[in-house]
């Protein structure tokens, strides 16, 4: 009851401040040599950016496994979420992308190169059309399920390059993914056909960790998961934290909230991620 009580809430104060303020929506495409076909990807423009001449921080939203460049606009309530907290200046007007990449868990797997095609193509792409401040502290980067898989890794590899990241039921398996996560059956972990739990041991997050912490650089994290999650990431974001609580103790946050493997969990924790990146943005120069 309570969860509805504050979807309601969500919900209502998103209609008030699209009243006021309203973001919009565009589709990007762009030839991948990466991949060697189009790539699109949807961007998020608060309402000041028309009118306006500053550079905004950018967020890179990833979506899950089987999601696209719609997802989080059609499921997840990101123009709502944007326009509702910025409306009540909860965070600043920032810039976010939704890259699409059907599952390639943004690594440089078996069959496509997912991780280079973002790095190397999107981000400088978006980047160089956007008034964007990403050189400055102002990049920003975050998923759910295999998006939160793909930021760990990310942000691990290139901690130089965020100023904040947030993982929401993040599909980090340690060892291996469970027989029903769809990690088993996605291209970028296949040999063969089959699935190969050397190939996902060697793009998983703890093949970076040791580097990142000896990097030099903390990367604010924030962590949630359900707490039923069917398949068990409430454990895996559990491990995760206290990896990492003792390098980072003041720079990461762990949340277990009611719910499964769903959209009502990310919807409804899309605003904590996003006040808590937020409040990081700029620290890094």
């Amino acid at each position: 009851m309570r969860r509805f009580y504050l979807s309601v809430l969500v919900v209502c104060g998103a209609l008030f401040s699209t009243l006021a303020s309203a973001g919009e929506v565009f589709l990007e495409t762009f030839k991948s040599e990466a991949i060697g076909r189009d790539y699109k990807y949807t961007v998020y423009l608060p309402d000041a950016y028309k009118t306006g001449t500053q550079s905004y921080p950018i967020l890179y939203l990833l979506h899950g496994a089987g999601g696209d460049e719609n997802e989080w606009l059609a499921k997840g309530g990101l123009r709502e979420t944007m326009d509702a907290l910025i409306a009540r200046r909860l965070i600043q007007p920032m810039v976010v992308v939704m890259p699409g990449h059907t599952g390639a868990w943004w690594v440089d797997g078996a069959k496509e190169k997912g991780e280079t095609a973002l790095v190397k193509e999107v981000m400088p792409h978006a980047e160089a059309k956007y008034r964007v401040t990403a050189a400055s502290g102002g990049r920003l980067i975050a998923g759910l399920s295999a998006g939160g898989y793909g930021t760990l890794n990310l942000m691990m590899k290139y901690p130089k390059m965020f100023a904040a990241a947030a993982i929401l039921s993040p599909a980090i398996y340690d060892p291996v993914p469970p027989s029903s996560s769809s990690g088993v059956r996605n291209p970028p972990f296949q040999k063969d056909g089959k699935f190969d739990a050397d190939l996902w041991k060697s793009l998983n997050y703890p093949v970076h960790i040791e580097g990142y912490k000896k990097s030099g650089t903390i990367v604010p994290l924030y962590i949630n998961s359900g707490d039923h999650d069917t398949f068990g990431i409430a454990l895996q974001a559990a491990m995760l934290y206290e990896k990492l609580r003792l390098h980072q103790p003041r720079a990461i946050e762990f949340r277990v909230v009611d719910g499964d493997h769903e959209w009502m969990v990310w919807r409804d924790t899309l605003g904590d991620a996003l006040q808590f990146m937020h409040a990081r943005l700029g620290e890094k120069k």
